[in-house]
């Protein structure tokens, strides 16, 4: 036994599977000395001899506690063989020590071999072996009846029976739960906890030792519960055994041993873990997991080491909590003062704080607090290596203001800030500081090109803080000039002024910001001026001169409009003078906006305000038969905004509006233009106003139809009012071809183009009106047209055809318009013909009645002329063969129901139509014969509906 007691392992590979051979037949020897040891300890009762008995029971004790000792000597090793030798060798020596007891043992013997029992079943559950330990331990459970019922009246082995059925209720609770017994496991912890009498007579030691076997046992249920257990009911099982870990080291709160302090810690961590992870089961537990933390934290607080990375996971821990109970702002900044306070500044530190922040961005207040906390406690650390990250946490906190709602809110943060800095003397470097002044300039400009003009001022203004000192040669008159032209566009421009003389006065920028200021300050005095008491239009003659020669345009356009306004205040009196200044202004409007980058959404309103006004003065001196006005003034205001709003068409990006306003414009200073006996009314200027007025009415319906994508729905009234002005265009055009001053046949030919154009618009709208007796007054209107385009008709059919609520005879009527204008002018395809036909006698036919069945075989007699006039397959105008097919199968069985109502002659129309139409098809003179012969005997033995094959 001695020589397998002292064997070493062996490193190589070979020897070590000679070993691990070694330790299992070891094993195996000793099992089966157990299971012998067993059964002589069942029979030892019947043993004659009593004297030999004890001579071999001393053997068998002495043999055991050599085995038992034996498994201890190198209990380190963590080989799996030789430990699970070594749990044998204990089995063996417990079945030996237990042969060789005495028939009524005492209270020290019982307490020893329960000692025993409990320790080799917990080492046989160690390696595995529950089966094993589960046999001693339920064997030893007589002695633990016998200890309780042994007498002891001097209680002088209270203790030692307290501490032995303790540790065997311990050690079978190990042993189940490792065996995966729930059941055991928990019915032998109510044991060791039910009875106090035995928990008060353990020792710390014991007591250590009994906590750490529930807090072992509670840390595997909640490793179990985090990957496979998302409902948490590992978490929740776990909290019953931690906490009877707690109740058993509580008492030995106030004893000297750090070791204690350490366990109850652990103890105390992992059941606000429980707490927290079992909290969607039971919400209540995120106040005990909050008053566990906070307990824990208060003692580690105290501790000489509270700045380690444990203790640090303790407070990020009850953010966690906090965060999930959705506490109060008090206490979720309390938790993070008490991170920031504990903790070195360290890249990975600040980095935790910061993205820790980022989920807290809807509370502004917290995360402001907090990053002001750390730049505070940055000042305080005691190294210097703290003012590192005092730039990651400038910018973080940079960044959290732009995100806020309140700017006034954003802007007080920032100064706080950047004022704590200040008063500790501290400059950013030139790296740091050019990284926080791009990040302002990033939100100025985007405040600036939403048009939030103040906000964006005060965003440019931050960066001429003290704080960024080392890059103010370079930023500051940048700032200040960009919070300048924010004030000039909001019209603060006193405050541009005194902004902008903050700058020093070398830079050319600022001398053209200072400029810009003062061209908007001189607009600002014209207005102010026109409006004085004391007002003579001198003073704007001297402006506008000198708005000419310095080349300020945005000035002189001040001015001018400002003469204007001084001369329609003034009367009839000075509305020649009047016209001349439009003249200018929109002269001076066209020249602007042909300039690169001129903003088209601020200058095309002002152009029709003041091509408005030239139409209001030039019909107001037409009405009063004024003759100051020239010919040539009215002359080049309206070919000016004719070519305008051509040119409009092309380059003006969702202005349809505008552009047909322009055209309004144009058409009528024009029609005032051919009022004047001086002029001589040729067509061009017929022309002109049947243009005008055309795209004016075109310009509407795009407009509409963009506003009606847009927003579906939402145009009831202004298609109402775009079908009103449809056919008023319609009617002045109409008016104009039939005119005394005659058009060219170009001309004309134009202009009932543009009339088929505008019926195709007026049966658009009013399908959207679902006013379909309008549609049919446009479609016989369109008829009574001269050289009506073809493609009107089609694009009618087209436009009615997708429409689901269109009615039959709505639809009738327009098929009908097409066939009829193609047989006239021959000009329809006739692949297009067919099937027009084929849908107007579909139509007919199902109304069945005696009209329409007429109407029907006229279509039809008039298809066959047609296919007779285009008979080759080969030709590109041919009837297609699948509408002859049809037509033929149609006209046979309509043919064939007329002959069953006794309509004989209709009949006889349809019989001839088919006789016709079989000419024309494969297999025709056989289908022909058939349609002869059938219709000569009168038979009706074909059914109804079938068509000749």
């Amino acid at each position: 036994m001695s020589d397998r007691k002292k064997r070493k392992l062996s490193p190589d590979p070979r020897a070590a599977y000679t070993d691990i051979q070694y330790w299992n037949s070891l094993r195996s020897d000793l099992l089966r000395l157990s299971a012998l040891a067993e059964s002589l300890s069942k029979h030892r009762p019947r043993a004659k001899k009593v004297d030999d008995w004890l001579q071999r029971a001393d053997e068998l004790d002495h043999q055991g506690v050599t085995l038992w000792n034996a498994s201890v000597v190198q209990k380190d090793i963590a080989d799996d063989a030789y430990r699970s030798a070594c749990a044998a060798m204990r089995l063996a020596g417990f079945r030996l020590i237990e042969a060789g007891m005495e028939h009524k043992p005492g209270i020290q013997t019982l307490t020893h071999l329960l000692q025993l029992a409990s320790k080799a079943g917990s080492s046989l559950a160690d390696v595995g072996d529950a089966t094993l330990a589960a046999g001693v331990l339920g064997s030893a459970a007589k002695y633990v009846d016998q200890l309780r019922a042994a007498d002891d009246p001097q209680n002088a082995h209270a203790q030692a029976r307290a501490r032995a059925i303790v540790l065997y209720y311990s050690s079978r609770m190990e042993a189940a739960f490792r065996e995966h017994n729930d059941g055991v496991a928990d019915f032998m912890l109510e044991k060791v906890s039910e009875s106090d009498q035995y928990l008060s007579l353990l020792t710390p030691s014991d007591r250590r030792t009994l906590a750490g076997k529930l807090l072992g046992i509670g840390k595997s249920m909640l490793r179990s519960s985090t990957p496979g257990d998302p409902a948490g009911n590992g978490a929740r099982d776990s909290v019953k055994w931690i906490q009877r870990a707690f109740s058993i080291i509580e008492p030995l709160e106030d004893a000297a041993d750090s070791g204690d302090g350490q366990l109850r810690r652990s103890i105390l961590r992992t059941l606000a873990r429980a707490y927290f992870l079992s909290s969607g089961q039971d919400p209540e537990n995120l106040a005990r997991a909050e008053a566990s933390l906070q307990e824990l934290i208060e003692s580690v607080d105290s501790s000489l080491d509270h700045t380690s990375p444990e203790y640090q996971q303790l407070r990020w821990m009850r953010v966690a909590i906090l965060k999930r109970r959705k506490a109060p702002h008090a206490a979720l900044l309390e938790a993070f003062c008490s991170i920031i306070d504990h903790m070195q500044f360290l890249e990975n530190t600040v980095t935790d704080i910061l993205q820790e922040l980022r989920s807290l961005g809807h509370d502004h207040g917290l995360v402001t607090a907090i990053h002001l906390h750390c730049l505070q406690r940055a000042f305080d650390a005691q190294n210097s290596t703290a003012l590192v990250y005092l730039d990651r946490l400038l910018l973080s906190l940079i960044y959290h203001c732009s995100k806020g709602d309140d700017h006034v809110r954003a802007m007080q943060d920032l100064a706080q800030a950047l004022n704590l800095l200040d008063a500790k003397e501290y400059e950013l470097p030139k790296i740091p500081t050019t990284a926080c002044l791009t990040l302002l300039w990033q939100f100025g400009d985007r405040h600036y090109h939403s048009k939030r003009w103040t906000d964006a001022a005060d965003w440019f203004l931050v960066g001429t803080h003290r704080v960024f000192g080392s890059m103010s040669h370079i930023s500051n008159a940048k700032c200040h000039r960009k919070a300048a032209l924010c004030y000039v566009q909001c019209g603060e421009h006193a405050q541009a002024s005194a902004i902008i003389r903050r700058c020093p006065p070398t830079d050319a920028a600022t001398h053209y910001v200072a400029l810009l200021i003062a061209a908007h300050q001189a607009v600002a005095a014209v207005r102010e001026m026109v409006h004085a008491s004391n007002f003579n239009k001198k003073m704007l003659l001297l402006a506008t001169r000198l708005a000419n020669e310095s080349g300020m345009k945005s000035l002189l356009l001040s001015v001018l409009e400002a003469l204007l306004d001084a001369s329609l205040r003034e009367g009839v009196e000075a509305e020649a003078e009047a016209i001349t200044l439009v003249r200018c202004i929109i002269r001076l409007v066209l020249r602007m906006m042909s300039e690169p980058g001129a903003d088209l959404g601020l200058f095309i309103p002002m152009l029709l305000r003041h091509f408005s006004t030239a139409l209001s003065l030039v019909t107001a001196l037409e009405k009063k038969q004024n003759t100051t006005v020239g010919t040539k003034d009215v002359s080049w205001l309206w070919r000016t905004a004719y070519n305008t709003a051509v040119q409009g068409c092309s380059e003006w990006e969702n202005q349809e509006d505008n552009v047909s306003d322009l055209f309004d414009v144009a058409r009528q200073i024009l029609q005032i233009y051919t009022q004047s006996p001086a002029v001589d009314t040729e067509a061009d200027v017929q022309m002109f106003l049947i243009n005008a007025s055309f795209a004016g009415a075109a310009g509407r319906v795009f407009a509409l139809r963009r506003c009606e994508s847009n927003h579906a729905g939402e145009g009831g009234a202004r298609w109402q009012l775009v079908a009103q002005e449809i056919a008023s265009c319609r009617d002045f055009i109409r008016t104009k071809i039939t005119s005394p001053h005659s058009l060219v046949d170009e001309d004309v030919q134009h202009a009932q183009s543009f009339l088929s154009t505008l019926s195709v618009f007026g049966v658009e709208i009013a399908c959207q009106l679902k006013a379909w007796s309008r549609v049919l007054e446009i479609i016989e209107d369109t008829n009574r047209i001269q050289e009506v385009a073809l493609g009107t008709f089609e694009a009618i059919a087209d436009v009615l055809w997708v429409e689901k609520e269109c009615p039959v005879d709505v639809l009738f009527a327009a098929l009908e318009a097409i066939l009829h204008a193609s047989l006239d002018r021959a000009a329809l395809s006739v692949e297009k013909f067919s099937r027009w036909l084929r849908a107007i006698c579909t139509i007919l036919l199902s109304r069945s009645s005696p009209a329409d069945r007429t109407k029907a075989i006229g279509y039809a007699e008039q298809a066959v002329g047609v296919l007779q006039d285009h008979p080759t397959e080969g030709d590109p105008q041919s009837y297609p063969m699948d509408e002859r097919h049809w037509l033929l199968a149609t006209s046979y069985n309509t043919g064939i129901e007329c002959l069953h109502a006794s309509l004989l002659d209709e009949a006889k129309r349809w019989f001839e139509a088919a006789t016709t139409i079989c000419r024309f098809v494969p297999d025709g003179e056989a289908r022909s014969a058939k349609v002869r012969c059938r219709v000569a005997s009168g038979l009706s033995l074909i059914p109804l509906g079938v068509p000749i094959t």
